[in-house]
């Protein structure tokens, strides 16, 4: 209602005052004492329509029309704050969602909730954005206010989520169990909560309690395909196929088109080393799907994962009779060859990927077959004949080419072949860069400086350089003040990038402000967690004294990570960390 009355008022003001603008004259002598100003000693105006609420509105439409969606996002905020209405922090979040800024999109996610509490948008929008960062138990908090107003949580795809982005799940799990004590089991969605426990129960290694969960829910709730989806991928993960393929059963008779059920029979019969069974079960698949190459794709994919080469070949042939065919195919039939030792046939494979996301891949691919093959000179002319064949690939493949013997410790050859490549594409970006960073890994930092300011000079909007400039100032110099500025033009351009987030935390380090630090190292953690990044979080939480958190970081990160070198250098800087 506060919505239709505050539109209404914008049409009705904009036309007054338009239609007294017609009828007023253009001009007049404010000094004039024989003109009196109607307005002299009224009170100032602090809320409803008035001229400054109407410009700030109008302002906010027109810039969103003209696809300034961050001025508009603003305006609509501030006419919100102005008019305390929930319709116009609404709006405010649609523009800020098209702003490509992440902290304004999420100010007015929130004031619209704070507005509007019991609306369900805002709170999705708000558990989204928390799960993005990495920040699960926010997202859980705000997904369980859903489940109290009444609306399904999706707990359980929830913690699916959670679990497959390496989130620790013990926090989580405590959480839903002081949820259920207090939540009411007859309402319609309470199961869900019950297998998002189950789930983290599992993963945490508390199994005991996760089937005994598990176990109440069937004897009340035999009927739910969840339930039976539920037991059988973690009787999976547990590496319990007979379990897994009985709970599938189950739920193929609670929901006998439920495909999902098909795939996990189909995986456990394999796991049990039944691969007719498997076969006759991907047959159904099929036959449910309409034969559809996506679904035969990953249905080979599963048997290669199982080693059986075999029927995965059987399932990929079909496609490749298709004028469409999928790339995947001839790439994942080239595999196949290549593991059954026919590397000429693989290659015939590979080199019909045509020029698209898989093309590169697919060359690459050949080339290290025909070298693992001791067969270095023919990788090398393929290679060359593939850049005749491809001029728009040309300087990518030259860019494989320097790769692969860089890695065959042919530098010179290298080198060669990049000074050739860079003749013939001397404006390609991708080949400029790749020079850069091999001077930095010969340790000419002066010569991969050069050779990035020179790619930020044509591009400037290059968000890769920047940051690759940025964080070596950061790590081999004192230029931190440099650094900082090269990052965060980076991050504003590719906010949501790990490596930048990462870069970001790790300057704002070093220049001692760990504080700000720590929310982009742990967002860039939650989303890319590899070894530098652990190592620099570590390192940031001691510098914060958290030393029981930095020890356990370190702790999981030695035996998460087999190739570890930031991991090893911090312990050897500080003991005092290692496990």
């Amino acid at each position: 209602m506060r919505a239709r009355l505050l539109k209404t008022a914008l049409i009705t003001a904009t036309l007054a005052l338009l239609t007294a603008c017609q009828g007023m004259p253009m001009t007049h002598d404010a000094n004039d004492p024989g003109i009196d100003d109607p307005m002299r000693g009224a009170p100032p105006v602090t809320q409803g329509l008035d001229a400054q609420g109407l410009e700030t509105l109008l302002v906010a439409e027109l810039a969103g029309r003209r696809g300034q969606y961050e001025r508009a996002a603003q305006g609509y905020l501030d006419a919100a704050e102005r008019y305390d209405s929930a319709a116009l922090s609404e709006r405010a979040t649609l523009a800020a969602r098209f702003s490509q800024q992440p902290e304004l999109f999420e100010t007015a996610a929130r004031r619209w909730h704070q507005r509007a509490p019991d609306a369900e948008a805002p709170l999705r929008l708000l558990a989204s954005l928390a799960q993005q960062r990495g920040d699960w138990q926010t997202a859980l908090e705000s997904r369980l206010t859903l489940v109290a107003q009444g609306e399904p949580g999706e707990l359980a795809s929830f913690a699916e989520q959670a679990l497959t982005q390496g989130a620790d799940p013990q926090p989580l799990a405590i959480r839903l169990r002081r949820h259920l004590l207090v939540a009411d089991g007859d309402t319609p969605y309470a199961y869900d909560a019950v297998l998002a426990t189950a789930l983290l129960e599992a993963a945490g290694g508390e199994a005991e309690r996760a089937d005994a969960r598990l176990a109440d829910l069937a004897r009340t709730h035999p009927e739910l395909p969840a339930l039976w989806l539920t037991r059988a991928r973690i009787s999976m993960q547990r590496g319990n196929p007979t379990a897994a393929r009985r709970a599938a059963q189950r739920g193929l008779e609670t929901s006998p088109d439920d495909t999902r059920f098909l795939l996990l029979l189909a995986r456990s019969e394999l796991a049990l080393g039944r691969v007719d069974a498997a076969e006759r079960q991907t047959d159904r698949l099929l036959a449910q799907q309409d034969e559809h190459p996506e679904l035969r794709l990953g249905l080979a994919r599963l048997f290669l994962e199982a080693n059986q080469p075999a029927p995965a070949r059987r399932l990929l042939l079909p496609l490749i009779d298709d004028d469409a065919t999928p790339p995947a195919a001839f790439l994942l039939l080239g595999s196949i060859a290549e593991q059954q030792g026919e590397v000429d046939n693989a290659l015939l494979y590979y080199r019909q990927v045509p020029e698209g996301d898989q093309f590169l891949s697919a060359r690459l691919q050949a080339a290290r077959m025909l070298i693992d093959a001791d067969r270095l000179a023919d990788a090398l002319d393929f290679l060359r004949l593939e850049r005749l064949r491809h001029d728009d690939q040309a300087a990518n493949i030259a860019s494989l080419e320097v790769e692969l013997l860089d890695q065959e410790g042919e530098r010179a050859a290298a080198d060669e072949v990049l000074a050739e490549a860079r003749d013939h594409h001397p404006d390609d970006n991708g080949l400029l860069y790749m020079q850069a960073m091999r001077k930095f890994n010969t340790g000419d930092l002066d010569g991969m400086e050069a050779d990035l300011r020179e790619l930020i000079k044509r591009r400037p909007d290059n968000a890769m350089a920047l940051n690759a400039l940025g964080f070596t100032l950061a790590d081999m110099t004192t230029r931190f003040d440099e650094a900082y500025e090269l990052i965060e033009r980076a991050h504003r351009l590719a906010p949501d990038n790990p490596a930048i987030l990462d870069s970001l935390g790790w300057v704002l380090h070093k220049q001692g402000e760990n504080a700000r630090a720590l929310p982009h190292l742990e967002q860039a953690y939650a989303m890319m967690p590899d070894q530098e990044i652990a190592a620099h979080l570590a390192e940031v939480l001691w510098s914060l004294e958290r030393t029981a958190d930095a020890r356990r970081l370190v702790e999981r990160g030695l035996s998460r990570f087999e190739d570890r070198p930031k991991l090893d250098e911090l312990i050897q800087r500080i003991p005092a960390l290692a496990p």
